[in-house]
């Protein structure tokens, strides 16, 4: 391509994937492959692991379930927001289901750009947007029990919308509740 400028929409292919319960862990390799492009300059990614501790309690694994079909439409839609609002190359997101131990991954993000700071403010977008809008939803296990997780982003844009503020990005937060 001649000059910064980025491939367009056309030309370039995002790779959304959510991956059932045993399916194996996520193959960050590949999606780091699908977001390569020989205009792009950087290459950003995020990795969401599952930690072994939260507030002083031992975590076993996560458990994750979805509205597989709505979390999809969701997905592609925050990627075309993080290209209306970034010159990017190319993007790639994926999200396991069911059981995810301690140690593994999660959730993968991917984007690439002609410029370093378009693919990396990409890359938080979207997994900030996974996290506030996405109808994925997390079981923490603990080895002394178990509790259903909030996401902070979630809990932080309801709050602003209660407040009259703007939340940002094009959610479908209304399927979400907040646990008391």
């Amino acid at each position: 391509m001649a000059g910064d400028e980025p491939p367009t929409t056309e030309a370039c292919q995002d790779l959304v994937e959510i991956l059932d319960e045993g399916s194996g862990r996520l193959d960050m390799g590949r999606y780091v492959d699908h977001v390569r492009d020989l205009s792009a300059g950087a290459i950003a990614t995020f990795e969401g692991t599952t930690r072994d501790h939260f507030d002083g309690r031992r975590v076993v694994e996560l458990r994750y379930e979805a509205y597989g079909a709505m979390a999809r439409r969701r997905l592609e839609a925050i990627l075309r927001e993080a290209r209306a609002a970034h010159a990017l190359c190319r993007l790639a997101v994926a999200h396991r289901l069911g059981t995810v131990p301690a140690g593994e991954a999660s959730v993968f993000v991917a984007t690439s750009a002609v410029h370093r700071a378009d693919a990396m403010e990409a890359c938080r977008y979207v997994i900030d947007e996974i996290k506030a809008s996405v109808p994925i939803w997390k079981k923490e296990v603990y080895d002394d029990g178990e509790v259903w997780k909030e996401n902070r982003e979630f809990l932080d844009r309801t709050d602003a919308e209660k407040k009259g503020k703007p939340a940002g990005g094009g959610g479908c937060c209304g399927s979400k509740v907040r646990v008391s």
